[in-house]
């Protein structure tokens, strides 16, 4: 396996945990209505992010490849949105968000760059 390869596969791997880790962090948050409604728009777009992104790496064309990884870059900014008021609004506020918060910033990161990287 060639290290693009390998790099491709962790990565898939890496958004699939983000994925996980949201739906762990939706389990340990409290159960009011506000935290259950945010949370789900949270669980929906960390593993959209994930889909995606796995989609993407199936692209049949590069313009195919742009218009996923875009996807993903929305769907990951979205996922950080909802992260940034679960703790503004006190709804969860342990060190499970904070970690996940960094997570999610550095996919946003790795992603955005590899889209840059296409369009320039």
């Amino acid at each position: 396996m060639d290290e693009k390869t390998m790099f491709i596969e962790s990565f898939k791997n890496r958004t699939m945990q983000l994925a996980i880790k949201s739906i762990q962090l939706f389990r340990l948050m409290p159960t009011t209505e506000e935290a259950r409604v945010i949370g789900k728009q949270m669980l929906r777009s960390s593993s959209s992010t994930a889909a995606n992104y796995r989609a993407a790496c199936r692209a049949r064309s590069q313009a195919e490849f742009y218009s996923k990884m875009s996807i993903v870059i929305e769907e990951c900014d979205e996922t950080l949105f909802w992260l940034e008021l679960i703790e503004e609004s006190f709804i969860y506020t342990k060190p499970e968000l904070q970690q996940l918060k960094i997570e999610v910033t550095e996919i946003l990161k790795v992603v955005s760059k590899a889209r840059k990287t296409m369009s320039s």
